[in-house]
């Protein structure tokens, strides 16, 4: 599995993300620009130790992204999908790609992968537009992973 972060803006979220991706043998890559250093200090501390466990492919845009995944079955979440989270059959190397906090995947790649969009159930309320980042790519992530069987993990 893969996890896909497009230009990800608070380092404790990736930190997160990458904890997951250490204890699930997860990928993880990053397109920038990134709202924070790999070096930053909020993101190693919520990554743990775990980062030396993590393999992670940083990318300058998401074209060159695609370059060097010509093959990519991407899965989009986004809250403009009408299909959920759980209705897909997710391949064994799925990228699940999320956007920015703030601003989601932009409208051009959305428009490139129309059938791979999904969503996670949520309320439908103006102040209540997202769940947080880190806790959505866990539901999503095992949930692609419950559907291959958990393989590899105990």
């Amino acid at each position: 599995m893969n996890i896909l972060l497009y230009q990800p803006e608070i380092p404790q979220n990736t930190g997160n993300i990458a904890r997951t991706c250490a204890l699930t043998e997860t990928n993880l890559h990053l397109i920038k620009p990134l709202g924070f250093s790999l070096d930053e200090k909020h993101l190693k501390r919520a990554g743990l130790d775990y980062w030396e466990l993590v393999n992670v492919s940083v990318y300058d845009s998401f074209d060159q992204f695609q370059e060097k995944n010509p093959d990519a079955k991407l899965y989009i979440l986004t809250t403009k999908a009408t299909k959920f989270y759980h209705q897909i059959e997710y391949d064994q190397n799925a990228f699940l790609m999320f956007g920015k906090e703030t601003a989601g995947i932009p409208t051009e790649i959305h428009e490139a992968h129309p059938d791979n969009r999904f969503r996670i159930p949520m309320r439908n309320h103006e102040k209540a537009r997202s769940l947080n980042l880190s806790n959505a790519v866990n539901i999503v992530l095992y949930e692609a992973l419950r559907q291959h069987g958990f393989v590899g993990l105990i």
